[in-house]
């Protein structure tokens, strides 16, 4: 079993943005943080989150599988906490990972052990940090009406982050060719 931690220097099998888990941090209040998995090869890619707080965030989805070139947005949901972490630091982790699974693939009946170290597939791995921001800052999203707000979407950054997408996908897709 092979697995390999992505850079930005090898060919991945998927491209996750952003990089990192930034949620607007308000006690009692959920908050969430959308990423965008886009396949970067042509064939099925199965994907699956994990996370070091499992009873903290609600991920959705959690698992699945990607057609080639195709992409997914991911739903991370910091859940309504009662207390500020120490210096609004945040220790946990998020684990993403793929691997190439079969065309006639469906999320639904994945092998049990299609993540599993022991399973002979190559797993490539993406660790993302978690981090929290005061409310008043721009980045993050609150659970109210702040995805209608301008520079509130898919990201922080805003559109910004669909351009990075984008540009991402035409440079492996010109290195194909």
């Amino acid at each position: 079993m092979v697995v390999t931690t992505m850079n930005v220097t090898s060919k991945q099998l998927i491209f996750v943005h952003p990089d990192e888990l930034t949620f607007q941090f308000e006690l009692e209040r959920q908050s969430f943080c959308d990423l965008k998995v886009t396949n970067n090869t042509d064939q099925n890619v199965a994907f699956k989150v994990k996370t070091t707080s499992p009873k903290r965030y609600y991920v959705r989805p959690n698992t699945g599988v990607l057609h080639p070139w195709d992409s997914c947005v991911i739903r991370v949901t910091l859940q309504a906490q009662q207390e500020y972490p120490p210096d609004m630091q945040c220790k946990d982790k998020f684990l993403l990972q793929s691997t190439i699974v079969s065309p006639n693939s469906d999320e639904d009946d994945l092998p049990q052990d299609t993540f599993n170290k022991d399973s002979g597939r190559t797993i490539e791995e993406c660790k993302l940090r978690v981090v929290y921001v005061s409310p008043n800052s721009t980045q993050g999203n609150a659970e109210d009406d702040s995805a209608s707000k301008p520079g509130r979407g898919l990201n922080a950054q805003g559109n910004q982050g669909v351009d990075d997408v984008r540009y991402h996908l035409k440079a492996s897709y010109s290195s194909v060719i």
